[in-house]
């Protein structure tokens, strides 16, 4: 059995659940079921990041202490695996005492090498993103991505990583893996800022002025820098250092991560693996952001849209296929409820949900309500492209999630328009035996429903049932002769006007 290892980036917990993290952990979710249908070995990883500046003003601003603030919008982060039906297996929190322990350690070996040292500094800081910012990166003098918070001057002693002792590694790193960060546009874009030149970054805070964090070993003056301490979690979640046999059978692995995290994911954290002796990570694949009708999701627009309200009017399978295949899944997509209608209407309610209902309606009407005897015909070679490497399971493995929608929608169409021109009901009428062609359309509904168990799980499986079958582990829910056939309520409802 192959092992396959995937993880999202940590959320901070100084805000609610929202739609980005949400479409992230979508995607992660999808990429992680496929391997569990081709019998791999799963880990699945997530959590919070709990750590840092940010963190400690929330806390402050409450009132409370920020271990209990942050236990409070943990929980409020893992219960999106049952609103979004998700199948991770492993939730860290950088809290944890043993995230904690390997944190130092990581550090321990990157100091041992030479690569962390102490000095003073000023920088410009954006507390939003907690990171350092030059003046180019910097739009009137204002973090582009949180233009509504005041760039601070941070003036102290500080530990520093020798980031720029790796840029010719990282070079190497990206020439070597054309493909390490997807899409393409995004290992360009990367490639171009270490070739730019890469300077040292701070790694820790003075503990008087910011004691939220994990204290440097061996100096109790100063906490670790949260992007330091975050990025850890990927491989402390395996066990690391402890389990070396549960980290070598899964490490290295799969991140996804959003594009304001490509600097941190496959510039930052792969310098640290290096420094630290450890391999670097297998792939990154980095998605866009969600604006809201065009605009930038903001508290202060009351634009923010928030994943547990439309799952509870619309449905965990329709959020899901809605972020999955209504926005692109490389570059910005925008959310409106007109655009989330429309889709759902099109693709669910007329779609998947309309052909479904065909195609079991016919069973139950002219076959008694079983499937067929197995009849090998010329409607289940439809499918042979569909299963082929270079499509569905393509766009899966490159991450094009959209694209997959796309397959998906087309078959649908194809066997829709199969049955308005093959006129079955004409057929039965006339005397004729259809018995092989029900059984056809049968089999190509599994295969749809295989197809959506990565992507609508909870619809899939229900048209598995409904197709008499309810093994999905070994065979994908193969038919059986003789299968009864349930057909129950309408998968997608008509939305109310």
């Amino acid at each position: 059995m192959k092992n396959f290892y995937l993880t999202t980036t940590l959320p901070y917990v100084n805000a609610e659940p929202h739609i980005g993290f949400a479409l992230e952990i979508i995607q992660a979710d999808v990429i992680a079921r496929y391997h569990k249908l081709l019998g791999e070995e799963v880990i699945f990883n997530t959590g919070t990041d709990e750590h840092g500046l940010k963190i400690y003003r929330k806390a402050e601003e409450l009132g409370i202490d920020p271990q209990k603030y942050c236990d409070e919008y943990a929980a409020k982060f893992d219960a999106l695996k049952q609103a979004l039906n998700l199948s991770y297996t492993h939730f860290i929190r950088t809290t944890d005492p043993h995230h904690i322990k390997a944190t130092q350690e990581f550090w321990l070996r990157c100091e041992k090498n030479g690569d962390i040292y102490k000095k003073n500094y000023k920088v410009k800081y954006c507390v939003g993103c907690e990171l350092e910012k030059t003046d180019s990166e910097l739009v009137d003098d204002k973090c582009p991505v949180h233009p509504n918070l005041n760039i601070e001057l941070i003036e102290e002693e500080n530990y520093f990583f020798r980031f720029s002792k790796y840029q010719e590694s990282l070079l190497d790193l990206y020439q070597s893996n054309p493909e390490f960060v997807v899409p393409a546009h995004r290992q360009l874009e990367i490639k171009n800022f270490v070739e730019r030149g890469l300077e040292d970054f701070s790694i820790s805070r003075l503990k008087a002025k910011m004691p939220w964090g994990i204290p440097v070993p061996n100096d109790p003056d100063h906490v670790m820098y949260v992007w330091f301490d975050a990025l850890i979690n990927y491989i402390s979640t395996l066990g690391w250092p402890e389990d070396e046999n549960n980290f070598n059978n899964f490490w290295p692995g799969y991140q996804v991560a959003g594009k304001d995290n490509l600097r941190q994911q496959s510039a930052m954290w792969q310098a640290m693996l290096l420094s630290a002796g450890l391999p670097t990570s297998k792939q990154i694949f980095i998605h866009g952001f969600i604006t809201s009708e065009g605009q930038k999701m903001s508290k202060s627009l009351g634009n923010v849209v928030e994943p547990y309200k439309i799952v509870d009017k619309y449905g965990t399978d329709a959020t899901r296929y809605f972020l999955l295949g209504g926005l692109p899944s490389y570059e910005d997509g925008d959310f409106s409820i007109e655009r989330f209608e429309d889709f759902y209407t099109a693709r669910l309610v007329n779609g998947i949900g309309n052909l479904t209902s065909r195609i079991l309606t016919m069973l139950e009407k002219y076959s008694n309500g079983k499937i067929p005897k197995v009849f090998n015909g010329i409607l289940q070679t439809e499918f042979n492209q569909f299963w082929s490497p270079g499509w569905y399971p393509k766009s899966i493995e490159d991450y094009n999630f959209e694209a997959s929608i796309k397959i998906i929608d087309v078959m649908v169409s194809v066997i829709d328009k199969i049955i308005t021109d093959e006129k079955p009901w004409e057929k039965a009428k006339a005397g004729e035996d259809i018995s092989g062609l029900l059984y056809q359309l049968a089999e190509c509904l599994r295969h749809i429903a295989v197809a959506l168990l990565p992507i609508i799980p909870e619809t899939a499986e229900k048209i598995l049932k409904q197709l008499g079958t309810t093994d999905t582990s070994r065979d994908w829910g193969k038919l059986r002769e003789g299968g009864i056939i349930n057909k129950g309520e309408i998968l997608f409802p008509r939305l109310e006007k």
